[in-house]
């Protein structure tokens, strides 16, 4: 899909889900985010994603997609979507470009929200929640799992997942190390919508939470198992 396409398709779903839902974005108050360990990013409004992992490393760009998610749910999901998985009444942001490009359209309709006939359809954020929250929610959305690369590796994750519960309670025959190595291929195969490199998948976020105690199983565990939820 070209550039020019993308941004006629978002904006043609944009208007088409005005005319027969209005959203109820416009009621609710804005919830702060907080960034706490991010790097700053200064007042002057950057027109591309500064948290990206090639830029700010892999530990920096994890906590952007923690706190990304956080805002996110607080302030996005209502009308785009839990995981950002769109229902059609808003455009599904998964599919805009991860790079500059896609970083200036998000941002745009960030800073200034989006009103039609004088109703507010999206909030202006911009002033609300900073720069730093804009980003890291953009961090986030673009890192989402593609649904088919999903799809593909669904049945054996759900293996995986009952496996690694059986360790919540006894952890002693588990291999840790063949576990996480096996969770970590499967996420580098993992696409995504946007075009980013990495996605932050089901199968990544579980191989990063174990370290071999009965606790760690348990939340992989659950962690995979509303990873393939939403998937589904």
């Amino acid at each position: 899909m070209t550039k020019k396409t993308l941004t006629s398709t978002l904006v043609a779903l944009a208007m088409t889900a005005s005319a027969t839902f209005v959203f109820a974005h416009g009621d609710v108050a804005p919830q702060a985010v907080d960034t706490t360990g991010l790097p700053e990013t200064g007042e002057e409004w950057l027109t591309e994603n500064p948290y990206r992992a090639e830029i700010v490393g892999e530990d920096v760009w994890a906590l952007a997609i923690t706190i990304g998610a956080s805002g996110y749910n607080q302030n996005c999901a209502r009308c785009h979507g839990l995981e950002v998985i769109s229902g059609g009444l808003a455009p599904d942001l998964r599919y805009l470009e991860a790079e500059e490009y896609g970083d200036e359209w998000y941002m745009e309709r960030f800073i200034s929200g989006y009103t039609q006939n004088g109703i507010t359809k999206m909030p202006a954020f911009g002033e609300l929640l900073g720069q730093d929250a804009a980003w890291a929610i953009r961090t986030y959305i673009e890192t989402r799992p593609d649904d088919y690369s999903m799809e593909q590796v669904a049945e054996e994750l759900k293996g995986m997942r009952d496996e690694i519960a059986t360790y919540a309670t006894d952890p002693s025959g588990a291999d840790a190390d063949a576990i996480k190595s096996r969770l970590t291929e499967i996420a580098l195969g993992i696409e995504t919508p946007s075009g980013a490199p990495v996605a932050d998948s089901a199968a990544s976020r579980a191989a990063k939470l174990i370290d071999g105690t009965a606790d760690s199983y348990a939340r992989a565990a659950e962690a995979l198992t509303i990873g393939l939820s939403a998937a589904n």
